[in-house]
């Protein structure tokens, strides 16, 4: 099979170079779309035997990640998995995540941190911002997952073919989980490990995430 494995990147140039150490011991095909970085993101990419896609500006995650997919299908991709650039995620993990796709004829897997993996975890994201993402989710997407704001899922083509991002920024991942439900595809959650380097996405971060998904549905 045509596993693909996309990475939106910017200005990772110091943290990518052990993601895709881990990454090419394994049989995937890696894109890397640098996403208008202004460090040495794309010096470190073309080290390596995958494919680099730029940006010329800075588009955000959800674009980056689009633009991966749009490639993805274009060389025959029969899975698609995204996979972070800041060495959060572990590359043996992949096959997890994609054994529903190609064993159970799921349509589209996310990962979860709330499913009883250690990710060592911030206190205020999983005691506040979480339970409220969560809430969010359900209200007023629809969406029950145990984990509300995951970058590391796999989809089969067909899904990739149905699911355009839309939402250039964060709150792609919330768009992608809502349009999965609405499409009635067949979905899976998975326990998989996080390793904090940062924090990531902070209050204020999630109230833009709000605001994406509100004004997007308000537009429609």
């Amino acid at each position: 099979m045509n596993i693909f494995v996309i990475i939106p990147a910017w200005n990772e140039g110091e943290r990518i170079d052990l993601v895709l150490k881990s990454l090419i011991a394994f049989d995937y095909r890696v894109v890397v779309v640098d996403d208008g970085s202004t460090d040495q993101t794309a010096t470190v990419v073309s080290r390596y035997p995958v494919t680099l896609l730029r940006h010329k500006i800075n588009r955000d995650q959800g674009a980056a990640l689009q633009t991966g997919n749009e490639y993805a299908l274009s060389r025959g991709a029969d899975i698609i998995v995204h996979f972070d650039a800041d060495g959060q995620f572990l590359a043996q993990e992949i096959k997890d995540i994609i054994a529903p796709l190609i064993n159970d004829d799921y349509d589209i897997v996310f990962g979860s941190r709330f499913l009883g993996k250690e990710s060592r975890m911030p206190w205020f994201k999983k005691n506040l911002y979480f339970p409220l993402a969560r809430l969010f989710n359900r209200l007023v997407l629809g969406v029950k997952f145990s984990d509300p704001q995951n970058g590391f899922r796999a989809m089969t083509r067909r899904t990739a073919e149905l699911i355009t991002i839309e939402q250039d920024h964060k709150a792609h991942c919330s768009e992608i989980a809502a349009k999965a439900v609405a499409l009635k595809l067949k979905t899976k959650e998975v326990p998989i490990t996080v390793i904090y380097h940062h924090f990531g996405q902070g209050f204020g971060g999630g109230l833009k995430i709000v605001r994406d998904l509100l004004l997007s549905k308000i537009i429609k």
